[in-house]
C-alpha cells in the first residue's frame, strides 16, 4: 500500500503520520486495514518493480511519495487507485492534467516545489537585503529540480538578482559544485531532489565552509543545520494523504 523512496530520509515520522490519521479515521493497521511496505533504498529502478508487485497483490490503494515513484505507478496500473502524498510539480512533470482534475486514477497533495520558488526568494532577499548574487544548486537528473531551478532562475531577474548554478546528479558531484562556488554568490537556493535532501547534512557543511547562506523548501535542511526552509511540513501531507485513502477505500474515485 506504500511505495516509498529511500530509507535514508526521515520518513518514519511521516509514515507514523499516515497511519495514526488512518487509525482516527477507524482504519487500524492489522485489524481493519493491512499496510504493504516496500522500499527503493536509493535505487529509482526499483519503482517499477515494486509497483509491478502492488498490482500483483491487487491492493486496494497504492500511496506514493514524491514524483518518480507516482510515475512508476500510474504506469503499472490504470485501474488501481493511486494517491501520491508529496510531489513536486505534479502538473509540470505531467503526473496529472492539474490540481483541480488530475483525471485517471491518480489523485493526490503537492508540495508546490516550482510555485514556492519566487517567494523563497523574496524571503532571503529581505533578510540579506545586500544581497546581489545568488547560487542555485540542482540536481540536473530532477524534472521537478530541473523545474525549479528555471523558477528560481526567472524569479531572481525579477529581483535584480545576478545568478549562479551549480549542478549535480549524485553524491559524489556536491563537493565539487562548492568548490565552483568559491567567492561567486552572497547566498545559496538549494532547490529540492533525494540527493540533495538525503545530503543535506553534507550540503549545510559545505555551504558554511563556503560562507553562504542557505534557503530550502524543506524543513529538515533548517533541522540539520541550513539557515533557513520555506515549505510545506512533509508529515502533514502524510495526514492528509491518509484522508483520500479514507475516502477511496471507503467507495469514492480517485
Amino acid at each position: 500500500m506504500i511505495c516509498e523512496r529511500c530509507g535514508a530520509w526521515p520518513y518514519s515520522l511521516s509514515i507514523d503520520a499516515f497511519v495514526q490519521r488512518l487509525r482516527e479515521l477507524s482504519w487500524i493497521e492489522n485489524r481493519t486495514v493491512a499496510i504493504e511496505y516496500r522500499w527503493a533504498e536509493g535505487r529509482e529502478e526499483r519503482f517499477a518493480e515494486i509497483a509491478a508487485e502492488f498490482v500483483r497483490l491487487k491492493v486496494d490503494v497504492i500511496l506514493t511519495y514524491a514524483t518518480p515513484s507516482s510515475i512508476a505507478a500510474k504506469k503499472a496500473t490504470a485501474a488501481i487507485p493511486i494517491v501520491f502524498a508529496a510531489a513536486g510539480d505534479p502538473v509540470g512533470t505531467g503526473l496529472v492534467a492539474s490540481l483541480a482534475r488530475p483525471g485517471g486514477n491518480i489523485t493526490g497533495l503537492s508540495i508546490q516545489q516550482t510555485d514556492l520558488a519566487s517567494k523563497r526568494l523574496e524571503i532571503l532577499r529581505e533578510v540579506l537585503p545586500d544581497l546581489r548574487t545568488v547560487a542555485i544548486l540542482f540536481d540536473v537528473g530532477s524534472p521537478n529540480t530541473v523545474l525549479e531551478m528555471g523558477e528560481a532562475r526567472a524569479a531572481a531577474r525579477t529581483l535584480d538578482l545576478a545568478v549562479v548554478t551549480s549542478e549535480v546528479q549524485r553524491a559524489v558531484d556536491i563537493a565539487p559544485a562548492f568548490d565552483a562556488l568559491k567567492g561567486r554568490a552572497d547566498a545559496l537556493y538549494v532547490c529540492s531532489s533525494p540527493v540533495l535532501t538525503t545530503n543535506r547534512i553534507r550540503v549545510n557543511s559545505l555551504a558554511l565552509g563556503v560562507r553562504l547562506p542557505t534557503m530550502c523548501g524543506l524543513r529538515e535542511y533548517t533541522v540539520a543545520g541550513g539557515l533557513m526552509s520555506y515549505g510545506p511540513n512533509i508529515s502533514s501531507l502524510f495526514r492528509r494523504a491518509a484522508e483520500y485513502v479514507d475516502k477511496i477505500l471507503r467507495g469514492a474515485k480517485s
